[in-house]
């Protein structure tokens, strides 16, 4: 059935519909169109922001996580006054402020195997703003199983990327381009490596474009072209993408035909309880710390984060630093009959310090729980959060 534009919509949207390869029967494809959007951060907010002053008539958006204070400076759909507030509804507060017209329903859950296939099912586009490789592989194989388009972007520090996998229009499919996940903990995430505020604008604007043109059927999509964005230098490059006809579950003869366990297809798994014991006898509190810094047989102190993040914030007493990546090549610096504490800012790298230099033969390393985020928490409030 067609749908109507009121008054006041044909108002709102005029600019759309002097265009002629829009106008009247474009914006009423839009008003009965539907886009699910998986995350909103910091492609979720430009694409969220965007489809809603289109006037895209329902919008469905996937996050569980809350407004924090590190989020405004990339995610806009966010604000200073809802900070602490869940993604989704600080998300809807602002679009149902920016375009009363259209319709958002809100999923306040985690996205995964059991859920995905019912909350993409009734959408017409899906658009894919996470930052985790279970949830792209999620995300691409829920997709191609029910046949809808995937709007890929991704962003890091000063670069994007952004495509369309959409297999039933020939396309290929994100296991295409990349057939296997990366080992765990090989590439940084934002909050290790940073990014430009800016940079999902840019990335998140063409994911909200190829949405729009998808819906009302105008223009080429990204569909079998992979765009890469280098804002430092201010270059767009192009990549041709092809379908791969052995693809597990877009190819030929595909063998994934349901959903899998994503985070054990990308090596984060569960762990027993002995193995997490055991990974306890390998770290120390902040607190513990303190302590043991102001006896006479301290522990050396190494801290593996980037040099950026030392003028931010650093613990008092810190010996040397050595960031993560070049922990390899520098070992012959180190002393491994001397106690050590590693730190980063949350735990997560110096974890992965503590267990690579188990592995070559240090035996008396510990990882400080929570790392600089928990020491200002716990022993200086003073210190600022990044």
């Amino acid at each position: 059935m067609s749908v109507t534009l009121s008054n006041e919509e044909i108002s709102r949207y005029s600019r759309h519909l002097i265009m002629p390869e829009v106008g009247m029967a474009g914006q009423r494809r839009l008003k009965q169109g539907s886009v699910l959007l998986i995350g909103t951060g910091g492609l979720g907010s430009p694409l969220a922001l965007y489809l809603a002053a289109a006037g895209v008539g329902h919008i469905g958006l996937v996050d569980f996580d809350v407004v924090d204070e590190t989020n405004l400076q990339r995610q806009i759909v966010h604000g200073t006054s809802t900070v602490g507030m869940p993604k989704t509804q600080s998300a809807l507060q602002r679009l149902t402020d920016l375009n009363p017209h259209i319709e958002i329903t809100t999923y306040d859950t985690p996205i995964n195997s059991t859920n995905a296939l019912d909350l993409i099912r009734p959408y017409d586009v899906v658009v894919d703003g996470t930052d985790n490789f279970p949830t792209r592989y999620l995300t691409n194989d829920a997709c191609v199983l029910l046949g809808k388009p995937n709007i890929y972007g991704s962003i890091f520090r000063f670069e994007g990327q952004a495509t369309v996998f959409w297999p039933d229009r020939g396309g290929p499919c994100y296991r295409c381009l990349y057939p296997e996940p990366p080992p765990p903990g090989l590439v940084p995430s934002c909050a290790e490596g940073g990014v430009l505020g800016v940079l999902p604008g840019v990335i998140g604007t063409i994911q909200a474009t190829e949405a729009i043109k998808i819906i009302t059927g105008i223009g080429t999509p990204l569909t079998g072209r992979l765009m890469l964005y280098d804002a430092l230098n201010m270059t767009f490059r192009e990549l041709k993408l092809r379908r791969n006809p052995a693809c597990p579950v877009c190819g030929d003869e595909p063998t994934i035909t349901e959903l899998i366990d994503y985070e054990l297809f990308c090596g984060i798994t569960v762990q027993d309880e002995s193995l997490e014991q055991l990974e306890q006898q390998y770290e120390i509190t902040p607190q513990e710390l303190l302590h043991w810094l102001e006896r006479d047989d301290r522990p050396y102190l190494l801290d593996v984060r980037n040099p950026p993040e030392v003028e931010i914030a650093n613990i008092p007493g810190t010996d040397k630093l050595i960031p993560l990546g070049e922990l390899v090549n520098r070992l012959h610096e180190l002393d491994s009959s001397r106690d050590m504490v590693i730190y980063c800012r949350s735990g997560g790298r110096s974890g992965q310090a503590v267990a690579f230099l188990q592995t070559v033969g240090f035996r008396k390393v510990k990882n400080l729980v929570g790392g600089v985020l928990r020491w200002s928490d716990d022993i200086d409030p003073t210190m600022p959060k990044y």
